[in-house]
């Protein structure tokens, strides 16, 4: 099973994020990717077989980013966030599927807890950092 600060993290996150999505309604965009976690062999042979990659972030917001205003000349395609407990650190397969997003024009992000993936959404959609609700 994933680990259980993981995932109140990820909880609170998507908590933070749905009080926030009638000020920034991309936020709403936002979604988890459940493929992390021990399964029953079927399951996971299943889940493999329609397309379940390990390795891949656990947070999508497909949003772009664009301009040059940004930190990419071009921008971004969206936003993955890997999280990680405090001590966590990726998998050989998280790093190179992080290194592929990136190389495609995606910003991705380790994130230990929520309120540090709060605050790299809100940067990647240009927020007040006063306007947080943290």
């Amino acid at each position: 099973m994933r680990n259980n600060e993981e995932h109140q993290n990820q909880v609170a996150l998507f908590h933070w994020a749905a009080v926030m999505s009638s000020k920034h309604p991309a936020l709403a965009l936002m979604f988890s990717i459940p493929n992390g976690g021990h399964r029953h062999i079927a399951v996971a042979m299943k889940l493999k077989a329609e397309g379940v990659k390990s390795g891949v972030p656990d947070i999508f917001l497909p949003y772009p980013k664009i301009g040059s205003q940004w930190p990419s000349q071009h921008g971004y395609h969206g936003l993955f966030i890997e999280m990680k407990s405090k001590k966590g650190k990726q998998s050989p397969a998280q790093e190179a599927w992080m290194m592929n997003l990136e190389s495609f024009g995606y910003q991705v992000e380790v994130c230990h807890d929520w309120i540090d993936a709060a605050k790299v959404i809100a940067e990647y959609l240009g927020m007040d950092q006063k306007d947080l609700g943290i």
